[in-house]
């Protein structure tokens, strides 16, 4: 894989060490060419076509579901996984005394939910109980890199008809995942991470069997089944689809999402394995650098690397990242460490002007 051919589609790198796809991806020249043409398209059609948009949205559904081998009818969008997590839990409706399940170091889209019971990973199994409604978490934890092992809570949540939501903002595009060797209820993930796409392009996958239990609860034009026919629209009670689109509602982003289309689409012809090795063999080349300066870090199951430096003298990773930032080189810190989260455009080079950067520091 020619990886420094695929470098020169983001221009960022030309001038910045960027090693921080954890809180933004980097958005590859293609991706802004699809929103130039599409805006081109509307100058010169005067958005007449806009039904054949909806068209091409069901072109970026297969596209989405060949990455995470699902159903192209499995697929609905959203603008990022707070709108999802909204959509599932308004249509689950949970009553006083039910509880939804996550983990104590989350994200806050799961710890600031009402009825959350937030558990440390040791009290997981423990805390299911049949006033469980939903259990949520991230599939890579966005401070502490930790990866619960879903194929076990899978089939414990299943032999209790638990529904599990997962996100995948942080793994998504960076990591492989297959819903049928994982059959999650639901799988979200927003894509200004690790799918390369502007902010407020995201998906929801929901499988067939969820859907069934799961009601729409943002209703708009195109909740009855044939919004299609714009010059009848139905006006009675909306009969919905059997299909993931019924989440929708209204009108799609559609900038947005043909960006996210040909970021998709180039890493489905990349290859999502080819990617995942790129991936960690990054990430774990630089928890090999951080452990040489000092650094503990956390294991080498995901690809974000999370780095704390005890014996440092006053070490400060907020202060540390600014002062990285200051010489183009980007991190992030979360909790009191440094986190490092390389995607497939970084290389070793990368990982040398940050390590001679931190030697400075430290």
């Amino acid at each position: 894989m020619d990886w420094l051919n695929i470098r020169r589609e983001f221009p960022a790198l030309e001038r910045w060490t960027y090693l921080n796809t954890a809180t933004y991806g980097q958005v590859p020249r293609r991706a802004v060419e699809a929103m130039a043409r599409h805006s081109q398209q509307r100058d010169e059609l005067a958005s007449t076509n806009f039904l054949d948009w909806y068209t091409d949205a069901d072109r970026m559904r297969a596209s989405i579901a060949r990455l995470i081998h699902a159903e192209p009818t499995d697929i609905a969008f959203v603008p990022n996984a707070a709108a999802a997590l909204s959509i599932v839990l308004a249509g689950l409706a949970p009553a006083p005394g039910d509880n939804i399940v996550t983990l104590d170091d989350e994200f806050p889209n799961y710890l600031y939910q009402g009825s959350a019971r937030k558990v440390p990973w040791a009290q997981f199994y423990d805390s299911v109980d049949d006033r469980t409604r939903l259990v949520a978490f991230s599939e890579v934890n966005y401070a502490t890199g930790f990866r619960p092992p879903l194929t076990d809570i899978v089939k414990f949540l299943g032999a209790r008809g638990v529904p599990l939501f997962l996100d995948g903002s942080q793994s998504v595009g960076a990591l492989t995942f297959d819903v049928r060797k994982t059959p999650v209820d639901v799988l979200v993930a927003h894509g200004y991470k690790w799918l390369m796409s502007p902010t407020g392009a995201g998906f929801m996958y929901v499988s067939p069997a969820f859907r069934k239990k799961l009601p729409p609860n943002i209703i708009g034009w195109r909740s009855h089944h044939d919004w299609r026919n714009v010059d009848r629209l139905h006006s009675g009670t909306p009969e919905f689809k059997d299909a993931a689109e019924k989440y929708e509602g209204g009108g799609l982003p559609f900038h947005l999402l043909y960006a996210m289309e040909a970021s998709v689409n180039w890493m489905l012809e990349i290859g999502p394995e080819a990617i995942e090795r790129r991936v960690m063999d990054v990430a774990n080349s630089a928890r090999s650098m951080l452990s040489g300066l000092g650094a503990q870090v956390n294991d080498a199951s995901s690809q974000i690397v999370i780095a704390g430096f005890p014996t440092a003298k006053s070490f400060d990773a907020s202060s540390t990242a600014r002062a990285l930032r200051e010489q183009k080189v980007v991190v992030a810190a979360r909790h009191g460490r440094l986190r490092v989260s390389p995607h497939f455009y970084n290389d070793d080079e990368d990982l040398e002007r940050l390590e001679s950067a931190l030697k400075k520091l430290l």
